[in-house]
């Protein structure tokens, strides 16, 4: 559905940001980027959404192509009306209005009432919660809530393909496993999913394929299966060593990725 060939992002032409990336996302598939901060993972999300011309960014090499037509460098609006969703990291809510406001505002394409009401009883549907908290203010809402808000908002566009980053950022366990649920279910529905989140364990536990990135380039790649046991993730981005217990925090930090990561 979705594919990258050798994408490269410039920054205020001076800043490479993403370095020959090359990935794809099958449709009716969840795929995850992984990475520490600054790796490139939400750069390469706003290359997709291009977003990036309100930041001075561009992509200066390569191909990004959805259902086989190239996208790069499009309108942002256009890309959204191909069916490409891009909830973006820090829950960004419109704090001033109802959740039920929020969410109209992300069906602001639908031609009648009609269509907006089915299609908010289908998010309401779909995020039980939403229903009752549709007349609160969202400013006032906990992260959790607002990060189902903006998953809600972003289905109202009625999309084939929704990039989120960051869902679980901030949010406490009990809120990071209802808002990984709700992906879970729209992931069994069909719904596309590709997912740039640091928390390693709980993306491969819902990812089918995976992708970790470090200093613009990706440097591993597999199915979610494979790398939840692939002793470097384990041991970097899990703190875990082959048998399962966790390694300290000073072992960690200097741990050193394989040569045959790069090789």
């Amino acid at each position: 559905m979705l594919q990258l060939s050798n994408v490269e992002v410039l920054y205020s032409d001076v800043i490479l940001a993403v370095k020959g990336i090359t990935l794809a996302v099958p449709k009716g598939s969840c795929v995850t980027l992984l990475g520490g901060n600054g790796a490139g993972k939400s750069t390469t999300l706003k290359s997709i959404s291009n977003v990036l011309m309100t930041e001075d960014g561009k992509v200066t090499s390569g191909a990004i192509s959805f259902e086989g037509s190239r996208i790069d460098g499009g309108d942002p609006a256009r890309i959204v009306r191909t069916g490409i969703v891009h909830v973006m990291e820090g829950r960004r809510v419109l704090s001033h209005l109802t959740v039920e406001q929020n969410l109209i505002a992300g069906g602001h394409m639908e031609k009648s009432t009609q269509a907006m009401r089915r299609r908010l009883d289908g998010v309401y549907d779909r995020i039980k919660r939403l229903a009752s908290l549709k007349a609160r203010t969202t400013g006032y809402l906990s992260g959790g809530e607002q990060q189902l808000v903006v998953i809600g908002r972003a289905l109202m566009a009625n999309p084939k393909l929704i990039m989120i980053d960051e869902p679980s950022l901030g949010l406490a366990p009990m809120m990071v496993d209802e808002v990984f649920g709700v992906l879970r279910s729209l992931k069994d529905e069909g719904l596309t999913l590709l997912i740039v989140e640091q928390n390693t364990r709980v993306a491969l536990d819902l990812a089918d394929f995976g992708y970790v990135m470090e200093d613009g380039r990706i440097v591993l790649e597999g199915k979610a299966a494979d790398l939840r046991t692939n002793e470097d993730i384990r041991e970097f981005y899990l703190g875990l060593n082959l048998e399962g217990e966790r390694k300290s925090y000073r072992n960690i930090k200097h741990y050193r990725r394989r040569k045959r990561w790069l090789g």
